[in-house]
């Protein structure tokens, strides 16, 4: 775990700009990340400046510039960094969702199934689901575990999604790993 703090703020800022750059593999601009968090350029370039001080982001100049990731922000968010990953597809309202990749999986009150409920933690931008949205995970790589529920809170800075889980399946064998 990084010993970096960050604000609400930059941790928002930081996150747009790795899911940006993990879409394009390019320098992102800094109006592309005040879009994503809904914010104006300026303040995106003040917030540019301490995460470039604190050797996080590095400036891109031209005019095909911007701003990347270093393997230090990666650190600071405690998101790994893969070239590449296994694809897990998230699906949000019936139509999957291109450009996000489902992380990990966390399961809580699994003994309790009125309570039970499933944290999604994504590669990619969380900005356009919403409360009551129906979502489904899966299937996993190994498990072939597939998750659907209902989108009951999210987490933007963190890109998490907190599903009420309405059906839980996993086909039941010999594992795959």
């Amino acid at each position: 775990m990084s010993s970096i703090e960050l604000t609400s703020s930059q941790k928002t800022i930081l996150t747009a700009l790795i899911n940006l750059y993990r879409e394009s593999e390019d320098a992102v601009k800094g109006e592309d990340i005040a879009e994503e968090v809904n914010r104006n350029p300026g303040t995106i370039r003040n917030q540019m400046q301490s995460l470039k001080a604190l050797q996080l982001v590095e400036g891109v100049p031209g005019p095909k510039g911007g701003y990347k990731p270093t393997a230090n922000a990666y650190e600071a968010l405690d998101v790994d960094k893969m070239d590449e990953p296994a694809s897990v597809p998230l699906f949000h309202n019936d139509e999957q969702v291109e450009g996000v990749n489902v992380d990990g999986i966390d399961l809580s009150s699994v003994h309790h199934p009125e309570l039970c409920r499933a944290e999604i933690h994504v590669q990619g931008s969380v900005r356009d689901f919403h409360e009551g949205d129906k979502i489904r995970v899966g299937p996993t790589p190994l498990s072939k575990l597939v998750i659907d529920g209902t989108l009951d809170g999210k987490d933007d800075t963190s890109n998490i999604l907190i599903l009420r889980i309405d059906d839980m399946q996993a086909p039941v064998g010999e594992p795959q790993h």
